[in-house]
């Protein structure tokens, strides 16, 4: 009987320790594979901006219980897809941006809601455009003086209309509804994986 017992004591705690383990890695399995999913995505025909990018970003930072793992595997999905893509010289500033939604995505990644979720697509579009038309205008001095002037004029390149609607609203717009879109697809992907399989839920 003490045997037994004293088995029955140890035993338990190991196989709850077993299973608390199996669940991590399964909902690390199901984000790393939507985060993924998003970096190919890139690799999709899409208007100028209509991208995951900032969505990859956001989604991780929400969702990977370790800051660690919310910042290496978005980065190393974008890094991924950059080398199919190819490197450019604004890529400094797209990751800069990037890193900065990953941050917000950790503030919203305790309480996540459809309302929080949608306050969040938008803000990492204002980012994006305010940091990477900012890096164009100091990059480019061709293009844009280097005054306060040509700050302005470079962030109303972001803003232009395209004319014939082949490429989508413009370059602000179409990063504004890309962040949105992708955002309902992997977090709405991702509640419907959860109510399917609980054991995805955070423990």
């Amino acid at each position: 009987f003490r045997r037994k017992h004293y088995f029955n004591i140890f035993a338990q705690p190991n196989n709850q320790c077993f299973m608390k383990n199996k669940i991590w890695n399964n909902r690390l399995s199901v984000i790393s594979g939507i985060i993924l999913a998003g970096a190919l995505m890139r690799l999709i025909p899409h208007w100028p901006n209509f991208t995951p990018i900032a969505a990859m970003a956001l989604f991780g930072g929400a969702y990977f219980g370790r800051k660690y793992l919310a910042f290496a595997v978005p980065l190393l999905a974008m890094l991924l897809s950059d080398l199919a893509i190819g490197f450019h010289e604004g890529m400094a500033a797209v990751y800069i941006a990037f890193s900065i939604t990953v941050g917000i995505g950790l503030m919203i990644g305790r309480h996540i809601s459809a309302a929080r979720v949608a306050i969040a697509s938008v803000t990492p579009s204002v980012i994006f455009f305010l940091i990477t038309n900012f890096a164009a205008w100091l990059t480019s001095p061709q293009l844009y003086s280097s005054d306060l002037a040509g700050l302005m004029n470079a962030y109303a390149a972001g803003l232009l209309f395209f004319n014939d609607g082949s490429y989508g609203i413009s370059f602000f717009m179409n990063e504004l509804l890309g962040g949105l879109f992708y955002n309902t697809i992997f977090f709405g992907a991702f509640y419907l994986a959860k109510s399917r399989f609980p054991s995805l839920a955070r423990a």
